[in-house]
């Protein structure tokens, strides 16, 4: 359907998912996924002509539905034809006509089975199915749970997303009945992510469960590495504060992580999977290293 060697897409995190990284992911036989969350609509349409000097191959966006510029990022998109949308945070119903009659393909991204049969009925292509184990927004649903319920309800392809950053990963998601997989904290730790390299070393040392999970009182569920930023949340979340108090704490956090590197006040999205992650590698050698080793474990299968 989308052109591509192998069935790895890239998450889309704002931020993180930028020209280089998307580029890379792309060459590597993936597809690549700008995360313009956060962007203005003339930062998108340059990230994407970069994408294209730098790739021939198929590329996509990821499209944040609570993002205040998603009507003018919509129209950059769809004036620029690419080859896919990925959305979060909502429904794309309201957009679908005009992204399906630009050609496009969409896989909203889903944390319930109930959205992607909505997601279905309103024309999607494909669904991502995103388990709580994943880094930044997250739902309530494991991956492990979530991914076999999801393909037993829709006709169309399943995308398994959270809780996969190797080959183990990706033939579970695969034995799940998806048709692919998406990556993100694992590509955070590549050499193409364009963030400060504290971010990188601190998926590096952290553990199974050094993650946490802020904001669910408030119904925007996040998961970031255990900081000073988050153990604060956590305690205004637990004292009943004020939300905008929380809100206020929390704004600007992603990009104190991603372009200063602070550790402390900063919001170092990762998944519970960054305990498996242990080295910085280039994102070729990842993508391999996941195929090479999905392939061997569903060629030798089982014997009970």
């Amino acid at each position: 359907m989308l052109g591509i060697e192998y069935p790895i897409f890239l998450g889309g995190m704002a931020h993180v998912a930028r020209a280089t990284l998307v580029a890379a992911v792309s060459e590597a036989g993936g597809i690549g996924i700008i995360g313009s969350g956060g962007m203005p609509p003339e930062v998108l349409e340059r990230e994407i002509a970069e994408v294209r000097k730098l790739t021939g191959k198929p590329f996509g966006v990821n499209l944040m539905l609570m993002d205040p510029n998603l009507p003018e990022q919509v129209e950059v998109v769809t004036r620029a034809r690419v080859p896919l949308v990925t959305t979060g945070a909502g429904s794309p119903a309201k957009y679908m006509d005009a992204l399906k009659g630009a050609g496009m393909k969409v896989f909203p991204v889903v944390p319930a089975v109930s959205l992607a049969v909505r997601m279905e009925k309103y024309g999607a292509d494909g669904v991502v199915a995103e388990g709580m184990e994943s880094g930044g927004h997250i739902g309530t649903v494991t991956t492990m749970a979530l991914v076999p319920q999801v393909v037993d309800a829709v006709r169309i392809p399943v995308v398994a997303a959270g809780g996969i950053a190797d080959g183990r990963g990706m033939a579970a998601a695969l034995a799940l009945g998806a048709e692919g997989v998406q990556v993100g904290t694992r590509f955070v730790a590549s050499e193409e992510a364009p963030v400060h390299p504290n971010y990188k070393q601190a998926i590096l040392k952290a553990k199974e469960r050094d993650t946490i999970v802020t904001g669910r009182t408030l119904g925007r569920p996040v998961r970031c590495l255990v900081n000073k930023l988050t153990k604060t949340l956590a305690r205004y979340e637990a004292e009943g504060r004020d939300p905008e108090e929380f809100e206020s704490l929390a704004v600007g956090g992603l990009r104190r992580a991603v372009y200063d590197g602070d550790l402390e006040t900063g919001s170092l999205m990762a998944g519970q999977i960054s305990g498996l992650v242990r080295e910085i590698k280039p994102v070729r050698e990842i993508i391999e290293e996941m195929v090479r080793g999905a392939r061997e474990i569903l060629r030798r299968g089982v014997d009970f």
